[in-house]
């Protein structure tokens, strides 16, 4: 009887153990506002900070990462500070981590945009967008920098890609609601394609930082895809 109850006790601990290291091994986070570097007309003011809260909604949805809340990071270094991916030094990065409690800092910059409409056609215009009467494809490109606070050093890089139309998106399928005033873009090409750029960052960072194994090779052929096909576009004389 008393080696069974040793024997109980001792799964008991172990599965406490497993327990506790499951939740200690997720990896604590911090968005910062996203930028702009394309020249995308729908781009506003509150923007950055809509697309920080998505992403945020997104990787807190995995249930595999710590989120720091927004408002938290708005208070401790404000909304300026964290509006700029480019600013992130290894002292801001370490002040952010210090005080926020956050591993690592995610920032994101939009650095491509097109948008190409077809047909003719009726409509209504929103925050640049065309909305109804006429088809219209966009395309857009989002450079990802996961920064761990610890070191300064960029742990995790990647340019995220989607192309989307009226009738679909080419990256991922959306899910969830949509943060502020970004609302209005929702239905779009353009929103779509912001909203599948997230969803694959948020995958992406899922396998990478937790996950790992077998999935990282699917992330590696996406990547080397993507550069093929940027390279084989320019053509040289």
């Amino acid at each position: 009887m008393m080696r069974k109850l040793l024997v109980l006790s001792a799964m008991v601990c172990l599965s406490a153990m497993g327990l506790e290291s499951a939740t200690a091994a997720k990896p604590t986070m911090a968005v910062f506002n996203f930028t702009n570097g394309s020249t995308a007309a729908w781009w506003y003011g509150g923007v950055g900070a809509d697309m920080a809260d998505m992403l945020t909604n997104e990787l807190a949805s995995t249930e595999k990462f710590k989120m720091v809340e927004r408002k938290e990071l708005g208070a401790v270094l404000g909304e300026q500070a964290l509006g700029t991916s480019g600013a992130v030094t290894k002292a801001t990065a370490a002040k952010a981590g210090k005080m926020t409690g956050a591993q690592y800092i995610v920032t994101g910059q939009v650095s491509a945009y097109e948008e190409n409409t077809k047909g003719t056609g009726g409509g209504i215009a929103i925050g640049g967008i065309g909305v109804g009467g006429k088809k219209e494809e966009a395309y857009i490109a989002i450079d990802l920098r996961v920064v761990n606070t610890t070191t300064g050093e960029i742990a995790y890089t990647r340019t995220i890609e989607a192309r989307a139309g009226s009738k679909g998106v080419a990256v991922g399928v959306a899910k969830g609601g949509v943060a502020g005033g970004f609302g209005k873009m929702e239905k779009t090409p353009a929103g779509k394609a912001i909203r599948a750029c997230l969803i694959e960052i948020s995958s992406y960072l899922e396998c990478a930082m937790v996950d790992k194994g077998g999935c990282l090779a699917e992330y590696q052929a996406k990547e080397k895809a993507r550069k093929e096909k940027t390279k084989n576009a320019i053509k040289l004389d």
